[in-house]
């Protein structure tokens, strides 16, 4: 009985050290560099993690919101990646620093022009956006991940509060509040803008550090576990038929 219970506690270490190293935030997100203000700029950077062991990732199509247009919309070069932005028609025109525009950026598209994202890796693709609408807390982006075996992911499902997270979420910005003046000239949106670019610049080596550590230290994990557990079922498997020959 001792041996049987020493290797089940083996093996349920094993799982749950298994568990614990899976990626807690598996699907595509976009969050901001910085902060987002409302009636401001931003980078704002689409992760898109690759949750495939058997193909890479080689499109994502970023559909941007048509109830809250934006002006700008400015991709940054991925290396690597083409990039394609489409621009439709705007049923009611925008105002951008006293002239109206009559079309706006409704996708952005990033192709793979090599292996695309493989498996256990994770990109990131950063767009300056602007002017950030001031009459809504959030901006919905419904994105679809296409991988090299043709299978395509729709992340297109709009979380609801106080509900549970759907299956494939939408990738969701929160906006933060306006400045105390609540004034946004062309001059400050320019600033924000660079120094939202120059951020994206900066953090970028240290999240591919980060990154890194943290998906090495949780495959250290995983592998132990699974050695745990085994010796703990061979422990007692061991154990009983030492018991049986005697």
């Amino acid at each position: 009985m001792k041996a049987s219970r020493i290797a089940a506690a083996g093996a349920a270490a094993g799982v749950t050290v298994l568990a614990l190293s899976a990626p807690a935030f598996a699907h595509v997100t976009v969050q901001p560099e910085g902060t987002a203000a409302k009636g401001g700029y931003a980078v704002v950077d689409f992760k898109v993690p690759n949750e495939r062991d058997n193909a890479s990732t080689t499109k994502l199509e970023v559909n941007f919101p048509t109830d809250h247009p934006l002006a700008s919309v400015m991709p940054e070069p991925v290396p690597g990646w083409d990039i394609k932005v489409t621009k439709s028609t705007l049923d009611k025109p925008l105002e951008m620093h006293g002239k109206k525009i009559s079309e706006a950026v409704t996708k952005v598209t990033w192709t793979a022009d090599g292996e695309g994202i493989r498996a256990g890796f994770f990109q990131k693709f950063p767009v300056s956006i602007g002017t950030l609408p001031e009459d809504t807390d959030q901006l919905v982006f419904k994105a679809l991940q296409t991988y090299s075996n043709k299978e395509v992911v729709r992340w297109i499902e709009v979380p609801q509060k106080g509900q549970e997270e759907p299956d494939n979420p939408a990738p969701v910005l929160e906006l933060s509040a306006t400045s105390e003046d609540g004034h946004h000239d062309a001059a400050g949106d320019d600033s924000d803008a660079k120094s939202a670019e120059k951020a994206s610049a900066e953090t970028a080596a240290s999240d591919s550090a980060s990154s890194d550590g943290t998906d090495t230290t949780a495959r250290v994990l995983g592998i132990v576990g699974i050695v745990v557990g085994a010796a703990g079922v061979a422990y007692g498997v061991l154990a009983g038929r030492r018991r049986a020959d005697a």
